[in-house]
C-alpha cells in the first residue's frame, strides 16, 4: 500500500501553511487529491505536481495563470505547446527579475566595498578619490536598458 501524508505533513514539507493547500484545492489546483472520511490524503504521486505548483507560485506566477497551466496539464499532449508558452513566459519574467537584482547587486557590492574601505581608512574622502569610486559614476541615473 502506498504511503500517505496528511495536509499538515505536506504543508510542512513544502514550507507553507495548511491553509495554503486548502486554498489551492478550493481554486482547483489540486484536482487529484483524495479524501478519506473528509480528510485530504496526499500520496507520493502528488509530489511532482506539488513541486511544480510551488515553483510557479514562488516565481511570482499569478494564481489565474497557474490555474490555466493546471487545466492545460489535465488535457495531456494536446496542450503541450500552450503549456510551453506559459512556462517560457514565466521563465522570461524570472530572468528579468534576476537581471534586475544582479544590476542592483553591483551597487550593493560597491557600497559594501566603499564602507569597508572608508572604515579601514577612517574617512569617506579617502575613498571618493579612488579609481573604483570614479569608475562607478554614481552621480548619473542609469539608462533604462541598463536596468
Amino acid at each position: 500500500m502506498a504511503k500517505t501524508y496528511s495536509i499538515s505533513e505536506v504543508a510542512s514539507m513544502m514550507g507553507v501553511a495548511p491553509s495554503t493547500l486548502r486554498y489551492y484545492e478550493k481554486e482547483g489546483l489540486l484536482p487529484n487529491v483524495k479524501r478519506v472520511n473528509g480528510k485530504r490524503i496526499f500520496e507520493e504521486k502528488d509530489f511532482g505536481w506539488l513541486r511544480v505548483l510551488n515553483c510557479l507560485k514562488n516565481t511570482g506566477m499569478p494564481i489565474r495563470r497557474i490555474k490555466e497551466y493546471a487545466l492545460l496539464s489535465q488535457m495531456g499532449d494536446e496542450s503541450l505547446s500552450a503549456r510551453y508558452e506559459l512556462i517560457k513566459a514565466q521563465r522570461e519574467y524570472v530572468q528579468d527579475q534576476i537581471d534586475r537584482l544582479n544590476y542592483y547587486m553591483k551597487e550593493l557590492d560597491y557600497k559594501d566595498w566603499y564602507y569597508r574601505t572608508a572604515i579601514e581608512l577612517g574617512s569617506e574622502k579617502a575613498v571618493q578619490n579612488t579609481s573604483k569610486a570614479k569608475e562607478m559614476n554614481l552621480d548619473t541615473i542609469p539608462e533604462k536598458e541598463e536596468l
